[in-house]
């Protein structure tokens, strides 16, 4: 469910990703947040008891948009690459907007920060392949996507493919047009797994 946010909260998590970008998953402390806010590092535990709180708010706004853009496409009845581009189209146009939630997604040492952490990254990330499980298996019942691949490696295929461009583009410090050639690696990698007719 999602939490309800206050608007103090929402200007502290919009604040933390200023910091990630600048600082990094390591810089983004409550003295950082508190300096950038002209605040005292005790107002900021009246919103948020921890650090590692204000990370779990950030994960779940990611969960929560990727959860409803994706959905949304999965339910299109279009061809399954087609369906796929799109797809990661909506996640290389988010993350263009959004670079801080690569930064925290990306970041080493993130999924240790706390069990609840742990459990949101798995979520997000159950979430994700299950779409696209969903889509994949659609293609191969229809004919679209190569069947004798298994689904499971499929989908390892296309999200470590995703996952390595956004990593680039993070060591590239977000300076290249990550839409135009995200999408472009994507559609010659799902050139590969589908059905040539």
């Amino acid at each position: 469910m999602k939490t309800k946010v206050s608007s103090r909260q929402q200007e502290i998590i919009e604040i933390s990703g200023k910091i990630l970008l600048e600082k990094g998953i390591k810089g983004l402390t409550t003295k950082a947040l508190a300096a950038e806010m002209n605040f005292s590092e005790s107002a900021i535990y009246r919103h948020f008891p921890s650090k590692e709180a204000i990370l779990e708010l950030l994960l779940n706004e990611l969960y929560f948009s990727m959860s409803e853009r994706l959905h949304a496409l999965v339910n299109q009845d279009l061809h399954a690459k087609t369906n796929l581009e799109l797809l990661f189209d909506s996640q290389f146009t988010f993350f263009s907007k959004n670079p801080h939630f690569v930064i925290a997604i990306l970041s080493e040492g993130l999924i240790d920060e706390s069990p609840s952490i742990q459990t949101i990254m798995l979520q997000l990330i159950q979430m994700k392949t299950g779409i696209i499980r969903q889509i994949i298996e659609r293609g191969k019942a229809k004919n679209e996507i190569n069947i004798t691949i298994e689904t499971d490696a499929l989908i390892h295929i296309v999200i470590s493919t995703f996952r390595m461009q956004m990593f680039k583009w993070k060591l590239a410090h977000f300076e290249f047009n990550n839409v135009e050639e995200g999408n472009k690696i994507m559609k010659t990698v799902l050139q590969l797994i589908e059905i040539k007719k």
